[in-house]
């Protein structure tokens, strides 16, 4: 009997086009998604776009555009993601659409109901980039550090805040039940020493006549919904919630995963309001590092983004998938460098993979030996491998393929050691080249989260009684 898994992503501001730093982000998560797949789950994996806020409105009037017309053609393009960079979403969600707008006012009215939800005067520091509020301490020389070329804007006026206080004790104690509740562990202990130092209650709501863009607040007209109060409910408003009792038993708690500066939204504020609502909490929540470029994180503020869909065009799919997967480590941050790109291309994928499949198809070819592989036995043997990765390392995708590579290096060193092609008895060429190409067979199963479009193809190639070669998986740069 197969189980139940909801994997999802942050949701994208959709104020531009989609970088490589999202990109990296959905790519790690259709991978945990594909792995659960094929060991035997019912996934659902959820991306979409989060429309409200003040630099979304701001964008929208410099346009003379509605925010959802401004939004349209963004989120059409996150949208064509699935097909660009081969990820297997399920859901993609906008928080503008009307089941969101719904059920976040329905998850107000829960937080209220309960006392937790109260109106006052306050005056703070707010960064538009962030969409959120900046304490003194948390300024560089008066600026937000991750948006340093933003101006902070005043907020002065009547909101609704969030007793966020009230869930200090409640989210230490989830801490420390749930070792494993945040990975990294440092981010962990990040998360539990910012709770541990107090809890300050957060506004969760806008005077609509000064940010129109927002979800209403139930029963009062004259002010909308915090865009981080909205958008972190799309994670179950996804699943129908909270209408769709059934499919929201069904897949929830999410495993959620997110850049390590959405580390205290994902892991403190979500979870705290999810005890305020009475649901359970996230099933885990991982914390990636910032995709850098020249040592600079890449963000759309700062201008210095890298078009993943120009990436895939002239690159492939699979080859940025697997420079993403292993280059770029998966909890801290990392370089993006094209010219690493191209040198894992050629090396690791021309050279070493792409080389061994090609040379032992066409020796097959050439001989005219018949395999007949298993294709049942190499898909168990993988499973049993994906199994056997303990729990702290299987998100650890660069380790996991440095050992897939080092069985390709040792089966192309075999291979030329043996030199079948010197040969000149059938079975002699057949004994050293079947199991070679059973071990690419089972390779082939172990890519497949990882690299899907190559590894089909392996697959689908590798299945046949008689191998042909094929055109080359990836023809030197």
């Amino acid at each position: 009997m197969s189980k139940n898994f909801y994997i999802t992503t942050t949701l994208p501001y959709t104020n531009s086009e989609p970088h490589i730093g999202f990109a990296t982000e959905i790519i790690k998560a259709d991978v945990i998604a594909r792995i659960e797949r094929l060991m035997g789950s019912e996934v659902l994996f959820n991306t979409g776009t989060d429309e409200h806020g003040l630099k979304i409105y701001q964008k929208a009037e410099e346009a003379g555009m509605t925010p959802r017309a401004y939004c349209d053609p963004y989120a059409e393009n996150f949208r064509a993601l699935k097909e660009i960079l081969n990820v297997s979403f399920t859901n993609f969600i906008r928080t503008s659409d009307d089941n969101h707008v719904a059920a976040a006012q329905e998850f107000w009215k829960i937080c209220a109901a309960k006392g937790d939800i109260y109106k006052k005067s306050y005056q703070v520091k707010y960064c538009v980039g962030c969409e959120m509020e900046k304490t003194d301490s948390e300024l560089v020389d008066g600026r937000c550090p991750l948006h340093p070329n933003k101006d902070l804007e005043i907020i002065d006026e009547e909101n609704y805040f969030f007793r966020f206080s009230k869930y200090q004790d409640v989210l230490l104690k989830l801490y420390e039940e749930r070792p494993n509740f945040v990975v990294p562990s440092n981010r962990l202990t990040e998360i539990k020493n910012f709770v541990a130092s107090g809890l300050q209650d957060f506004s969760i709501s806008r005077l609509k006549s000064k940010m129109p863009n927002g979800v209403p607040v139930p029963g009062d007209e004259e002010q909308v919904m915090y865009v981080w109060f909205d958008a972190l409910v799309n994670y179950i408003s996804t699943l129908g919630w909270p209408a769709d009792k059934n499919n929201f038993a069904k897949f929830w708690p999410a495993l959620q995963v997110c850049g390590k500066d959405n580390l205290r939204q994902q892991s403190a504020m979500w979870q705290a309001m999810l005890a305020s609502a009475g649901l359970p909490f996230s099933q885990q929540v991982l914390i990636f590092g910032f995709l850098t470029f020249n040592g600079q994180k890449i963000s759309k503020s700062t201008g210095n983004t890298i078009d993943p869909v120009e990436m895939a065009e002239k690159y492939g799919r699979d080859p940025l998938r697997y420079y993403l997967l292993t280059d770029i480590q998966m909890f801290e941050d990392g370089d993006f460098s094209e010219e690493r790109l191209k040198l894992k291309f050629n090396a690791d994928l021309a050279n070493g993979l792409g080389n061994l499949v090609s040379r032992v198809a066409n020796l097959l070819e050439k001989n005219e030996i018949a395999t007949n592989l298993s294709v049942a036995k190499a898909k168990e043997e993988a499973l049993k491998y994906f199994s056997a990765v303990k729990e702290e390392k299987k998100y650890y995708f660069g380790e996991f393929l440095q050992g897939v590579w080092k069985m390709i290096a040792d089966n192309n060193e075999k291979l030329s050691a043996a030199a079948p092609w010197k040969m000149t008895e059938k079975e002699e060429i057949a004994a050293v080249l079947q199991p070679i190409a059973e071990n690419i067979l089972f390779i082939a199963h172990l890519l497949l989260p990882f690299i899907p479009e190559s590894a089909e193809k392996i697959i689908t190639q590798f299945s046949e009684n008689q191998i042909k070669k094929g055109e080359p998986l990836f023809p030197r740069l």
